[in-house]
């Protein structure tokens, strides 16, 4: 679509465009339609003056954030919703993209978070990490979860089964914290190789329900975790039902955080899909013992993208999207290039039927799709140059891993992401299912 002032001005452009977006949405709904009926208190001391840090001006919203979600709203209610979804991106400026180059190539990326669930659907959802990365962090909250160095290795060989002829990534095991995980197995843990447990709040978040209950029962496993080196990788909420769950972010922060880091100041954190601007400001004055991960989801959406105009199933993930100032406070801390946060998609398949349900299932999944999100971020940033650290660089330096050696190419060509991607016996709907997407990764 032109853009304003092409083709008969800026009206012109602006009802070419909702035309547009009004046809797509209704034959978007249809589709659905049909394929539904056919079955289908205080800051750690050491950086606790982190308040003072001036804020910068927030990078403004992407265009196609609009396109997006607009393609799951009813055509009648676009034009009232054209100030308040996503950071009230206006209709004249969807789709447009800001002038760079036509390609970038950058050192092969990572996933430092990612979820590739287990059995049949296997065979489906590594050969799309495989494509996308050389390694990745497997998260291993799998039902019965992954708590020993002997089930990671059998899962870790489950995984390699499915790795396409040819391919070069390495899936990087994780263990599941208990209350009750013994300090013997973080020394079993790092004699094989693995390289991180996983905390859970108990209930916090899909298949957690063995998480750790009170973070002091765990503190003599901890304290091996410090001696050796091994990373602690954190999902940061509380799950006290008191809290509200757009807070639960931030009183982890305050309340549990401090708690681990002020009586193991050498063991090494991630900070795990933070969502907040608490989360950016903690990390940014941090130490290098700690890190972030960021997805896509949570640099593209806030929570108007989920909820206004009726609940978008298919935005629902956990941490749940925040408001606007917190996903601006994100792009504008991790565009910059700080060595703090680097890529982890969260991507966390499930299928459509679980999603599109009375209680939907917490999950994005975007491996497929989450290199040319996150190239458009960075773009429309003006902070393209950048790219490369948060993809490629940072990740591995925070994990002691070298870079590696081959390359990637992104180029600059439209292409539309498919409605939905084989899951076993079902299909996972991908984020940004439907949309046109300016980037593309080329290997």
């Amino acid at each position: 679509v032109s853009s304003p002032g092409k083709r008969g001005g800026r009206g012109g452009a602006r009802a070419t465009m909702l035309a547009l977006m009004q046809r797509q949405t209704k034959a978007a709904y249809v589709a659905a339609k049909a394929g539904r009926s056919g079955g289908g208190s205080s800051r750690c001391r050491c950086w606790a003056a982190h308040n003072q840090r001036k804020q910068r001006t927030p990078q403004q919203p992407l265009p196609f954030q609009t396109q997006l979600i607009r393609k799951q709203m009813p055509s009648q209610q676009l034009l009232q919703q054209d100030r308040s979804l996503a950071g009230a991106t206006t209709l004249e400026n969807v789709g447009q993209t800001t002038d760079s180059a036509n390609s970038i190539t950058i050192t092969a990326p990572d996933d430092w978070h990612l979820h590739l669930r287990d059995g049949q659907v296997l065979g489906d959802v590594v050969p799309h990490a495989a494509s996308h990365y050389s390694r990745a962090i497997v998260m291993p909250n799998l039902t019965p979860p992954v708590t020993t160095a002997s089930l990671a290795a059998e899962y870790e060989a489950r995984i390699a089964e499915q790795i396409p002829s040819g391919s070069a990534f390495k899936p990087l095991m994780t263990l599941y914290l208990t209350d009750d995980t013994p300090p013997e197995e973080v020394h079993r843990a790092k004699a094989q190789g693995v390289l991180a447990f996983k905390l859970y709040p108990a209930g916090a978040t899909t298949n957690s329900s063995s998480g750790v209950t009170d973070i002091r029962k765990c503190f003599a496993t901890l304290r091996a975790m410090e001696e050796t080196g091994t990373i602690l990788l954190v999902h940061g909420e509380v799950v006290d039902p008191a809290i509200d769950i757009f807070d639960r972010e931030r009183v982890f922060i305050e309340t549990i955080l401090p708690v681990i880091l002020d009586n193991f100041p050498g063991l090494r954190v991630v900070m795990e899909h933070i969502t907040t601007k608490h989360a950016v400001n903690f990390v940014r004055e941090a130490p290098d013992t700690i890190g972030a991960t960021v997805t896509p989801q949570h640099m593209l959406l806030n929570r108007n993208a989920l909820l206004v105009g009726g609940i978008k199933p298919h935005f629902y993930c956990l941490p749940i999207l925040k408001r606007e100032e917190h996903r601006r406070a994100i792009v504008e801390a991790v565009t910059t290039g700080d060595s703090h946060f680097f890529l982890g998609t969260d991507s966390a398949p499930h299928p459509r039927g679980a999603k599109e349900s009375a209680c939907g299932c917490a999950g994005i999944y975007s491996s497929p799709v989450a290199m040319p999100i996150y190239a458009q971020i960075f773009e429309e940033a003006g902070r393209l140059d950048q790219f490369e650290k948060f993809a490629s660089i940072n990740g591995a330096k925070f994990y002691g891993l070298p870079r590696n050696a081959r390359t990637v190419t992104l180029v600059k060509e439209d292409w539309e992401v498919p409605a939905t991607y084989r899951f076993g016996d079902d299909v996972v709907v991908p984020i940004c299912a439907g949309a046109t997407l300016p980037w593309k990764l080329v290997q």
